[in-house]
């Protein structure tokens, strides 16, 4: 292949090398068309084949000769389309009502950095930043303020909403911790009352209004019980402590039917990313790690209404992306 215009390949079963012009009409540099640009995002960003795989892939697959660096320069071009995409849907974001949220560890250039994910019921934004201090997602949401924030109960994560659902997942691997280190009487008490409101939670499409405010009722008032009990094992005394500084936070899900109990939709969103981390060991570059946080920004939103990876990405790529 020459960035001059020109692809270079084999016919499928092998045979005579062929040499074309680029299609006219197609941007000066660009040999290729938008469906092998939208197959090498696909297989690389959601399928973590490296630059060196895509290439010899390419070549073994389709008779067609691709260079490792032909390849980055294919990403590259799709920075304005991704940035241009990736402001719509972040704007789709600011008009959710209710947002949750989650962030990972990256290595940028050999650094540690940080993907970030907010999810709607109609946008996922990703965010790749050097930091996971709460400045990040103050510029994401630039002033607005959804009615209920879900997450974990990281610091950066706090007072981002009016109403804060924390991950009772989260909170539940703390209870069978204390339950491990032998605290036989509260936490397993903290445990069992968990899983009831979770599972009153995973019904609400079958209750009532007023049947599901009982319950919110009920459970505010048996975890205020719960924690008025003196505690004697020490383990017990550290996660009662927890327990009462997130004490308004526990049950936003059983008095509003959009909120979640846990942040599962978070962490099921980002775990791509972190696999693509452990395969590829993260980021040569920033634009590299922008174009990955488009990628997962654009596909993760498509998802949203049913429509596969590679679809949304050959539409970006083919400048009919919307986001609904």
């Amino acid at each position: 292949m020459k960035e001059g215009g020109h692809v270079s390949g084999r016919c499928a079963g092998g045979g005579r090398r062929y040499r074309a012009q680029a299609p006219a009409g197609m941007a000066p540099g660009t040999p290729f068309g938008p469906g092998i640009r939208s197959l090498l995002m696909y297989l690389h960003h959601s399928h973590h084949v490296g630059f060196e795989r895509l290439s010899r892939m390419l070549r073994e697959l389709f008779g067609l000769t691709i260079s490792e660096g032909a390849v980055a320069n294919a990403f590259r071009r799709t920075g304005d389309d991704l940035n241009a995409a990736c402001k719509a849907i972040q704007d789709k974001l600011l008009t959710a009502r209710v947002i949750a949220s989650d962030e990972t560890t990256t290595r940028v250039d050999g650094a540690t950095h940080w993907q970030w994910v907010f999810l709607s019921d109609k946008a996922v934004p990703h965010r790749i930043a050097p930091s996971r201090a709460r400045a990040v997602a103050d510029e994401v949401l630039g002033g607005h303020r959804p009615d209920v924030w879900i997450s974990d109960r990281y610091a950066g994560q706090q007072e981002l909403g009016r109403n804060h659902q924390v991950c009772l997942a989260h909170v539940l691997r703390d209870v069978q911790y204390a339950i491990d280190s032998g605290d036989t009487i509260f936490a397993p008490k903290i445990r069992d009352h968990l899983r009831w409101a979770i599972g009153v939670g995973k019904r609400r499409d079958r209750l009532k209004d007023s049947t599901l405010a009982v319950y919110a009722a009920r459970a505010d008032d048996r975890l205020d019980n719960l924690l008025a009990a003196p505690v004697a094992h020490p383990a017990g005394k550290d996660l009662k402590k927890q327990i009462k500084a997130w004490r308004t936070k526990f049950f936003v899900f059983l008095t509003d039917r959009e909120v979640p109990a846990t942040n599962n939709v978070s962490e099921r969103e980002i775990r791509p990313s972190v696999v693509f981390r452990k395969v590829t060991n993260g980021f040569r570059s920033d634009w590299g790690a922008q174009i990955h946080a488009g990628y997962r920004s654009v596909t993760g939103t498509a998802r949203l209404t049913g429509q596969p990876a590679l679809e949304a990405i050959r539409d970006l790529v083919g400048g009919n992306f919307v986001v609904a």
